[in-house]
């Protein structure tokens, strides 16, 4: 009995041996499998770093070659809210952290200043710079600005109340025949399916235009809607269709940003820089509306009202992606083609790749 006990004690201690000495190669192969792994990791994240930084050293290499290389790039601007972007980024040194120097350029025209040479790029409507662009001037468009900021006005009263009752009457332009409210004004009647032959267009003063309405000379007008705010609060006028706030406007950039096109072709790495600090400043200024109206005021780059520049400042959506710029400038350029702003035979798609050269970069949600 005592030698079958011995026997069994033998038996269940190599037993208990065995066992142990299983788990600990099971440990043991885990453990050099997962650091077999964290090595594999690590070296592939190594060349992923080298890579980057050997991109990154190619890249600075390629930049200095370029004729823009060390030269202050010159941004056309003539005041306006909407248009303070790249004010706001000099004013913070966003463009000094990319390298780049700038210089704040006013002009008259910017259709003339961009397609000259005069400067490398600005920001304006897409209905100021549309027919400009496909018609040969030397521009292309990078980056979307913002939303909003137009909208077309009637008399507070009951004649009219949709742009349908405006057939047969007169809208006044402030900025003209053939520019940038005349192709607005054109949209909204395109959009609610009225011919603009059945409508009647007229330039008239901005400052005059509200005597105009009251007069009768006028049965709408294309205003900014920070002009038309205090008309809109004392009761006066009244909006019947807006880029800001009409649900088929209100996701469309209002303006964007033209680089000459000749400077983005010869300097592709500078102008990617300057396209990276516009979402860079978009970002900034939706979060910071009060901060970066302030900047505009204090460069004496807007003036007016401080609380209401603010207001309208915040009616903007200052983070226009690619794909709402791009979706944009396509139906417009469709727009324009029914109505013959634009008589070209081209195709759309072929309109696009000659002006709009977006960059890959989004916005911080």
């Amino acid at each position: 009995m005592n030698n079958f006990k011995k026997v069994f004690a033998i038996i269940l201690a190599t037993v208990f041996l065995f066992t142990a000495c299983k788990t600990t190669v099971n440990d043991t192969k885990e453990e050099t499998k997962t650091e077999t792994t964290e090595t594999t990791d690590t070296k592939e994240n190594a060349e992923e770093t080298k890579d980057e930084s050997a991109s990154s050293d190619s890249e600075e290499e390629a930049w200095k070659k370029e004729p823009a290389y060390g030269k202050p790039i010159k941004i056309g601007y003539n005041g306006g809210l909407c248009t303070g972007g790249p004010g706001v980024a000099k004013a913070m040194g966003m463009f000094e952290e990319e390298g780049l120097e700038t210089e704040i350029v006013n002009v008259q025209s910017k259709v003339d200043a961009i397609g000259t040479g005069k400067v490398d790029l600005t920001c304006d409507h897409i209905a100021t710079l549309m027919v400009p662009a496909v018609n040969g001037i030397d521009m292309t468009f990078k980056v979307g600005a913002q939303t909003g900021c137009k909208s077309l006005y009637v008399l507070n009263n009951e004649e009219v109340k949709t742009t349908k009752d405006l057939v047969g009457k007169t809208i006044g332009l402030p900025d003209g025949i053939g520019n940038s409210d005349h192709n607005i004004a054109l949209r909204f009647l395109n959009h609610d399916e009225i011919d603009p032959k059945d409508v009647k267009f007229v330039p008239v003063e901005g400052s005059a235009s509200i005597l105009a309405l009251q007069n009768g000379e006028i049965a709408g007008v294309v205003l900014s809607d920070q002009f038309a705010e205090k008309f809109i609060n004392d009761g006066t006028i009244k909006m019947i269709r807006s880029l800001t706030y009409d649900e088929d406007f209100k996701q469309e950039p209002c303006c964007v940003y033209a680089f000459n096109k000749t400077f983005e072709r010869e300097n592709p790495i500078t102008a990617k820089k300057v396209a990276k600090v516009l979402f860079e400043v978009s970002d900034y200024i939706q979060n910071n509306i009060e901060d970066a109206t302030q900047i505009l005021f204090d460069n004496n780059w807007a003036s007016g009202d401080f609380d209401q520049a603010v207001r309208m400042m915040k009616s903007y959506n200052w983070q226009v992606t690619n794909e709402m710029a791009s979706n944009a400038l396509k139906d417009i350029i469709e727009d324009y083609k029914k109505f013959g702003v634009l008589t070209t035979d081209k195709p759309t798609d072929e309109i696009m790749k000659e002006v709009w050269h977006e960059e890959d970069f989004k916005h911080e949600l």
